[in-house]
């Protein structure tokens, strides 16, 4: 009986349930999600501290060359040719800039060089826009045979160029102008360019052309009125990339050049004293010299990013 009663009370009684397991297990598993996150997060903080540090050894060593130009313009001269260098000037001072600015011929060959590189980088766009488009867009045989023959003439060094291309402009009375040594700048900047414009227009979609003819427009209003303004950016980074590739050029204007039409390069090259190279003036002009292209940058930093960024909405 006992036994009987025993069972009915168990069976009647309400089961036990195992609550704290049962929590601990629930809590596991959100327990290892913060954990993770924590996790993530820290690596990301690493990540992103590890990419700060790049980026800032990269400005130091990139910057670093230019800085020292720019504190040795304001150096005096004896300061100049010190033995060991130092960074800071021991004595500010604008004289490097008053004899730099102030030497004959110096306004002119900024002139010149305005001049030289503004034809170049328009001769550049002029023939690097169409034959882009062309290749992007037929996709022939030729084209890819023409772009590739584009990228090994880039390789090329121009000193296997430079005393054909002086002798040919001598012999057609183009010697010392401004006109030949933009020719022999674009020689050097219109394969770059043909790539760079390549590949902005293959972001391009073939859908915005058919659509503009649908519209009634030919080829050429297409080209001209819808993909040109989709690629301004582009544009604008091939225009930095042809400008600068002449405003920094030597040897073509060293080769090229006399008394007309010298550039800046070629006239800071040519600063010596009974003592040697004049390093404060140099580096002063250097200084100004630089100037412009920190400006056109400045300036056309947006069309900049919007032409990097072109190829990442492709489609």
């Amino acid at each position: 009986m006992r036994v009987a009663e025993r069972t009915t009370h168990d069976a009647g009684a309400p089961a036990r349930v195992p609550t704290e397991p049962a929590a601990h297990a629930a809590t596991r598993p959100s327990r290892r999600r913060g954990r993770n996150r924590e996790g993530l997060e820290a690596g990301r903080r690493g990540t992103r501290a590890l990419l700060w540090v790049l980026l800032a050894t990269a400005m130091v060593l990139y910057g670093f060359p230019f800085l020292y130009l720019l504190f040795t313009s304001f150096k005096t001269p004896i300061d100049t040719i010190a033995v060991p260098p130092t960074i800071l000037p021991r004595e500010w001072t604008l004289e490097n800039y008053t004899n730099a600015l102030g030497r004959g011929g110096v306004l002119a060959s900024f002139i010149n060089s305005v001049q030289t590189a503004i034809i170049s980088t328009v001769l550049s766009l002029v023939l690097a826009v169409p034959a882009a488009y062309g290749i992007t867009r037929y996709k022939t045989l030729s084209g890819r045979i023409f772009i590739m023959a584009a990228l090994v003439t880039r390789m090329v060094p121009p000193v296997a160029i430079g005393i054909p291309l002086a002798t040919m402009m001598a012999s057609i009375g183009l010697s010392d102008t401004p006109i030949a040594l933009s020719i022999a700048h674009t020689t050097i900047s219109l394969p770059l360019s043909i790539w760079l414009m390549s590949s902005f227009f293959e972001a391009v979609p073939n859908d915005l052309e058919e659509a503009a003819t649908v519209d009634g427009c030919s080829r050429l209003g297409a080209l001209w009125r819808v993909v040109i303004p989709v690629v301004s950016g582009g544009i604008a980074v091939t225009a930095i990339f042809a400008f600068l590739a002449s405003w920094n050029e030597f040897l073509f204007a060293l080769l090229m050049t006399a008394i007309r039409s010298q550039t800046t390069p070629v006239v800071i090259a040519n600063f010596q004293t009974q003592f040697g190279l004049d390093w404060g003036s140099m580096t002063a002009l250097a200084a100004v010299y630089s100037i412009p292209v920190i400006l056109l940058t400045l300036l056309l930093q947006r069309k900049i990013v919007a032409g990097m960024t072109l190829g990442a909405v492709k489609g």
